[in-house]
């Protein structure tokens, strides 16, 4: 699949997902809610913020997305694209906290009373099913979900496993909204558990274990996303794949022996930077540098059609005449076309 059809798709598959995940929660929450104000089961008051925070996650997403296209000006020359990194962070920071951490206190004030308690009879309302059918209603419309967000990232992730889809893809909306929607689930399970062992045994102990269990589950999932996320917004290099094909660009030219050294970085998913060092002859006239250097950016733009690349190229001469190309600090990665080549084989 060429680069430009790959990054459109993340585009629009994430937009997809974002729509379907968005609407799905909502349902969710009102639900959750109101099955908790008729039951007290802390497990679906722990559900019902989770949902809630899911909700408020994909505006998040979506309202970064909207921010990213917005023009390069002269605060900001590369433009807004790291605008879906820092949204997609303050999701997993939301997670954490509405999320997760209320879960975990929640957890211990319904245990807390629990073992005060002798006489909880579970059944006392009439209404102790329904917390049992709206767990059940939200799995069908959270697999709902997961599917639209899994249909949608098979577009685009290729041969690559999901664990090496959600970690290497530069685009956040999709491993968010993946992760979320798997969340939704474990922690719907693990509610259903929860209220299932409280109903059964009488003991509402339960019922507080599963929304600690639920806390801990998105404390976790949090803290994934966090470290995903920040990788990101600190600047991380263009995969193996686009590397190989830069380098391939960049030394195009005839009058370009070969790339002394190159670095790459995101400046959002569909933006890189490229500055690279060329190796030409020490007899080149100036014109036929620049004429080089010309050609070479207009090589890389026509390699990767479907992104926007700011490219700074620094001619040189060639103290290690032979050498393979140096891709990132120090030589790391030496060259990045053996590296997509293994990536490749590995699938």
């Amino acid at each position: 699949m060429a680069q430009d059809e790959k990054d459109e798709g993340e585009r629009d598959g994430g937009s997809v997902a974002i729509l379907a995940a968005l609407l799905a929660n909502l349902g969710v929450a009102v639900t959750k809610l109101v099955a908790f104000l008729l039951t007290g089961f802390s497990s679906m008051l722990a559900e019902s913020v989770h949902s809630l925070a899911d909700t408020g996650n994909q505006v998040l997403l979506l309202v970064g997305s909207r921010r990213a296209r917005r023009s390069a000006d002269l605060e900001h020359p590369f433009g807004f694209g790291q605008q879906r990194y820092v949204y997609s962070f303050v999701v997993a920071i939301m997670l954490f906290v509405l999320g997760g951490v209320f879960a975990l206190y929640e957890s211990y004030e319904k245990i807390r009373e629990a073992l005060g308690e002798d006489d909880y009879d579970p059944f006392a309302s009439r209404w102790w099913w329904v917390p049992l059918a709206v767990l059940l209603v939200a799995m069908v419309l959270e697999g709902s979900s997961l599917r639209t967000a899994v249909r949608e990232s098979n577009r685009i992730r290729g041969r690559r496993s999901w664990l090496r889809f959600v970690r290497t893809t530069k685009s956040p909306e999709l491993p968010v909204v993946l992760l979320e929607d798997f969340g939704a689930i474990i922690g719907l399970a693990l509610a259903l558990l929860g209220v299932g062992l409280t109903l059964l045994t009488a003991n509402p102990v339960w019922d507080g274990l599963g929304s600690g269990a639920i806390g801990v589950l998105l404390v976790l999932l949090a803290a994934f996303l966090a470290v995903e996320m920040s990788s990101l917004l600190v600047g991380e290099a263009a995969i193996p794949e686009v590397r190989a094909r830069i380098i391939a660009a960049l030394e195009s030219p005839e009058a370009v022996d070969r790339v002394i050294n190159s670095r790459t970085m995101h400046l959002g998913p569909d933006e890189v930077l490229v500055a690279a060092k060329l190796a030409v002859g020490a007899t080149d006239s100036a014109a036929e540098v620049t004429a080089a250097i010309n050609e070479a950016e207009r090589a890389v733009r026509e390699g990767l059609p479907g992104m926007r690349i700011v490219i700074y190229l620094e001619p040189d001469l060639d103290a290690s005449p032979g050498s393979p190309s140096v891709d990132g600090p120090g030589g790391v990665a030496a060259d990045p076309r053996e590296s997509a080549v293994e990536d490749a084989s590995r699938g």
